[in-house]
């Protein structure tokens, strides 16, 4: 029998388990969440965001999508499936994503190690793209900077990729081997573009500064380096410039639009933690 994804409950004050019944997911403080028809669940409160049009629209949604079904994050998939294949995770365990965008990157952790995946985003149209790819996992709409909508000690990995890593929260949610992958840029990420576009002769390096702030919480278990050069055309320029927020301003898009078909070197460093046992 399929365990049920260790969800809380993100009404203020409770935080009790939810458990699935029927097209909605309730717990046992009487509140209840409907799943959406494509079969993900909000678990938003109208605190966790700042507008109606919370996180990232449907049209930097699909760009991720198709910028990333060409082949851009293909380094990257490897490096993060390697890494969490050294973590000897507990196969059928439960990973979480937080930011999970439109979620290839936690499908793929997932299944080289044997895992169910959770994604968290607070953009509903990344959350449904990866419902209607991937239903075999659970996607839900939550805001990764508050407390995260999982029960304490339910994780075996967490997985933070170019995104948000709310330490004190992630330690809570890990089971007391759990792990923990973060994927920052290297400091050669995107150069190519960035010296052509931004003036930037090189980047700095991040990891430090990761180390740093997961500690003392967590220790770092294991390193790896994900990088390639892919040949963009002017198409794929416009779908990066529309995934990401390094190119927003108007000039910058242009800038980018008069390139041409471009080589642009793709750099992650991948960490693995360990939390740190009490």
């Amino acid at each position: 029998m399929a365990l049920t994804p260790p969800l809380a409950c993100t009404v203020r004050g409770c935080a009790l388990a939810l458990e699935p019944r029927g097209r909605s997911w309730s717990c046992a403080g009487g509140h209840s969440f409907d799943v959406a028809r494509s079969g993900y669940l909000s678990l938003l409160q109208p605190q966790d965001r700042r507008s109606l049009a919370a996180g990232d629209s449907r049209e930097t949604a699909q760009a991720r999508r198709e910028l990333l079904d060409s082949g851009f994050g293909a380094a990257l998939e490897q490096a993060l499936c390697e890494l969490a294949g050294e973590l000897r995770l507990e196969p059928g365990s439960f990973a979480a994503d937080l930011g999970c965008g439109e979620g290839r990157f936690l499908a793929a952790a997932a299944a080289c190690s044997a895992l169910h995946g959770i994604g968290l985003d607070l953009s509903a149209h990344s959350i449904e793209l990866c419902a209607r790819r991937h239903p075999q996992h659970t996607w839900v709409v939550a805001n990764a900077d508050r407390r995260l909508p999982l029960l304490d000690g339910s994780l075996a990995l967490a997985l933070s990729i170019d995104g948000r890593r709310p330490r004190d929260e992630l330690a809570r949610a890990l089971a007391a081997h759990g792990a923990l992958i973060v994927a920052v840029p290297a400091a050669d990420d995107l150069a190519e573009l960035r010296g052509a576009v931004l003036g930037e002769i090189h980047g700095d390096s991040r990891v430090a500064r990761v180390v740093a702030e997961l500690a003392p919480q967590f220790e770092l278990v294991g390193e790896r380096s994900a990088r390639a050069q892919v040949q963009l055309e002017p198409a794929d320029l416009m779908r990066l410039a529309a995934a990401t927020y390094r190119w927003a301003r108007a000039r910058e898009r242009a800038a980018l639009a008069e390139l041409g078909r471009t080589a642009v070197t793709t750099s992650h460093d991948l960490l693995a933690f360990r939390r740190v046992r009490a």
